[in-house]
C-alpha cells in the first residue's frame, strides 16, 4: 500500500469518526450512519490494499 493511500484512508476514517460523533452529539441519526459508512469504506479500501500488497510480494 502506498503512503498516499494510507494517508487518504486514515483521513477518510477520521472524517467518518468525526461525522459519527457529531451525529451522536446532535441526535442526527443520518449523519451518524453516514459517519459509520465512511469508516467502513475506509476499512474496506485498506483491506483491499493489503491484499494487493500480499500478491505483489509473492
Amino acid at each position: 500500500m502506498g503512503l498516499d493511500d494510507k494517508i487518504e484512508n486514515a483521513g477518510e476514517k477520521f472524517g467518518g469518526e468525526a461525522k459519527e460523533s457529531a451525529g451522536k452529539a446532535t441526535g442526527n441519526e443520518r449523519l451518524e450512519a453516514e459517519g459509520k459508512g465512511d469508516q467502513m469504506k475506509a476499512d474496506l479500501k485498506q483491506a483491499g490494499e493489503k491484499v494487493k500488497d500480499a500478491f505483489k510480494r509473492d
